[in-house]
């Protein structure tokens, strides 16, 4: 069996949340090989609510944290592809981490394993079918949206 290719180029593009405020998304490039195994469609969201700026966004402290966490996440995701990160968003005080999995179980055990070395954070993670990756649709969507104008 071939090993899955995941990409290390993402693109970024801004965004508008609904209360107006800016959120910057950045998404990871040539997925297509991931979606077409089958195999990744459970979405899971890992959300991290934070007090930001007058504008939405992170101080310096938050942000240095959450980049941290995301280089754990890749690193341990990196390593053992049971799970992809596809998305991220940060602004309108929230940071949204979006991952395609084959299995939710392990993708605890992994996640679990990524956070090890951290403190307890203020995060939540909320799981959904996704086989037809809408979500990341959606966000590629918006991101082409905003780039036009």
């Amino acid at each position: 069996m071939a090993k899955l290719k995941v990409t290390s180029e993402w693109w970024t593009s801004p965004a508008e949340s609904e209360s107006g405020n800016l959120v910057i998304v950045t998404g990871r490039c040539d997925i297509e090989n991931i979606k077409a195994t089958g195999n990744f469609n459970d979405r899971i969201e890992i959300s991290w609510k934070y007090e930001g700026d007058d504008k939405g966004m992170p101080d310096f402290a938050t942000s240095s944290m959450m980049e941290k966490v995301t280089d754990a996440f890749n690193t341990t995701f990196d390593k053992d592809p049971v799970a992809v990160m596809t998305g991220i968003y940060t602004g309108d005080n929230l940071r949204n981490w979006i991952f395609y999995t084959q299995s939710n179980n392990i993708f605890g055990r992994k996640l679990n394993e990524a956070l090890a070395n951290f403190e307890l954070l203020p995060i939540n993670i909320y799981a959904e079918k996704d086989p037809e990756w809408e979500e990341y649709k959606e966000m590629c969507e918006q991101a082409e949206i905003m780039k036009g104008e």
